[in-house]
């Protein structure tokens, strides 16, 4: 089986081979089940510094291979997502929780990420540029050198390989730390799809470990661009250390994404979405539908609506059931979902569905009669709870949805586009979609938020991933060396 080795238990991925990490082993632990499913290694720093050495050696001679190759070698990656697609998938199941669909789907994504991925190293990598002089100038487009990615536990596969891809079709090494959590689904296979793809040692290293290693990585010399996607405090922390070592960073951060739901809007189609976009993959996404603000004429009715169908979502074990929601994360995770809803009741809203757990199943939860001062709706859950405020008019809605320090995704429901589009544009959001909620995802368009959702849309798309991770340098070139006056 193409995961089912002894090569990579208790392991890190560095240098082209599987070696023990230096801060040890941990077991993978199943959420739902509690059971140990293997074990993964930890790096620790000096990890980190080996690897990067490493890569930049490994990248030098990567970067002046032919642009064929290296589409070739993304290209084959691809196909290897289809191909192990099964096993990848129960991976994504028994790990991270992610009920079969969502599982299925991130595979999906990270096969068209590296197809996508393919095209960028035949596209133009530069242009000419007039001057003033008798020269040839032009502006090129260069790789960056090593790219440092850390990625979270919610989504790994995708929240990785958007990143690696790119990375490496464009002529960079990368380091690639997941989180300890999903190193499996979020690192294991990573290595296994490239190594198997034919890219050569050193350019991919995965390195599980703590914040220590997150760290080491922004900071050392050699990693020149640090793509981190995770909490919007965490991201703060490596934005600044970046900053202070002169470096790049992209941030894809936190979400409390808003779904607005118009006067004209059908209740029904609008109660679909609201629970597609609040408990799939029991909120455990960036750009899940954390706010429900719906128009005081059909509120009472999307909420009687919306709280019936979270009753009824089966809760469970993904791997062993067929369920709606699965288990989260981990303890922590459950006791902070937990914490938010009943500081929420307490401050005045309605609990209309859900509000309680057992072991790591958290059921569906709709929370009527929120405000901006309701600690679930002011606040990123990631849990499967729907906030749901009401309005009176475009103008209430648009303030309610502002009154957020984040900017990542919103959705619009209304039968007159031209007006939900109106509405959009007076609110700063990454992502805008009518009528569908906030979880979308697609490999060739762009991705990112503003404000505390993170540094733009630095993902996705061939314009942002050539942004993201090349410099560009100036070039000039005469056929005779000029005269200066001394």
């Amino acid at each position: 089986m193409f995961l089912d080795s002894s090569d990579w238990h208790g392991r890190i991925y560095a240098g082209g081979s599987w070696v023990a990490g230096s801060a040890g082993a941990r077991d993978v632990v199943e959420p739902a089940t509690g059971q140990a499913l293997g074990s993964i290694g930890i790096a620790g720093p000096d990890d980190v510094a080996r690897a990067a050495e490493t890569a930049a050696q490994a990248q030098r001679a990567w970067a002046a291979t032919p642009h064929t190759e290296r589409a070739a070698v993304l290209r084959r990656a691809g196909a290897l997502w289809a191909q192990h697609a099964d096993e990848v998938a129960w991976w994504n199941i028994r790990e991270v929780g992610a009920v079969p669909g969502m599982a299925g789907f991130a595979v999906h994504v990270a096969e068209q990420e590296c197809y996508e991925a393919a095209g960028l190293p035949g596209r133009p990598y530069g242009e000419l540029l007039p001057s003033e002089q008798p020269r040839l100038s032009m502006a090129r487009r260069e790789p960056v050198g090593v790219v440092g990615v850390i990625s979270p536990f919610n989504v790994p596969i995708i929240l990785g390989i958007r990143s690696v891809a790119p990375a490496l079709a464009l002529g960079n090494a990368v380091i690639l730390k997941p989180d300890p959590r999903t190193a499996v689904t979020g690192g294991v296979t990573m290595a296994r799809i490239f190594e198997e793809a034919g890219l050569p040692a050193g350019l991919l290293q995965v390195l599980p470990g703590g914040a220590d290693v997150g760290e080491a990585i922004v900071t050392h010399p050699l990693v020149r661009v640090i793509s981190f996607t995770g909490s919007t405090s965490a991201g703060r922390r490596v934005g600044e250390l970046a900053g202070k070592h002169l470096k790049r960073a992209h941030l894809e951060l936190g979400g409390n994404s808003a779904l607005i739901v118009l006067d004209d809007a059908d209740v029904d189609e609008a109660v679909n979405l609201a629970a597609w976009g609040g408990f799939f993959h029991q909120g455990q996404i960036c750009m899940t539908t954390g706010r429900h603000l719906v128009h005081e004429s059909v509120y009472d009715d999307f909420v009687e609506r919306l709280a019936a169908k979270a009753a009824k979502l089966p809760v469970g074990d993904p791997a062993r059931d067929q369920v709606a929601l699965g288990p989260v994360i981990d303890a922590g995770q459950r006791d902070k979902i937990h914490a938010l809803v009943e500081a929420s009741t307490a401050a005045g809203a309605r609990l209309a569905a859900g509000g309680t757990y057992e072991g790591l199943f958290y059921g569906a939860t709709v929370l009527a009669d929120a405000t901006p001062e309701t600690p679930a709706f002011a606040q990123e859950i990631f849990g499967p709870v729907a906030p749901v405020a009401r309005f009176a008019t475009a103008d209430d809605a648009a303030r309610l949805a502002a009154e957020s320090e984040y900017g990542l995704s919103l959705g619009i429901v209304t039968k007159d586009v031209m007006r939900g589009l109106a509405l959009a544009d007076r609110l700063p959001t990454g992502i805008v979609h009518i009528n569908d909620q906030t979880v979308n995802d697609e490999a060739n368009a762009p991705f990112g938020g503003v404000a505390a959702s993170g540094t733009g849309s630095r993902f996705g798309g061939a314009g942002a991933n050539v942004d993201a991770f090349t410099e560009t340098r100036w070039v000039t070139v005469r056929g005779q060396a000029p005269t200066y006056p001394f």
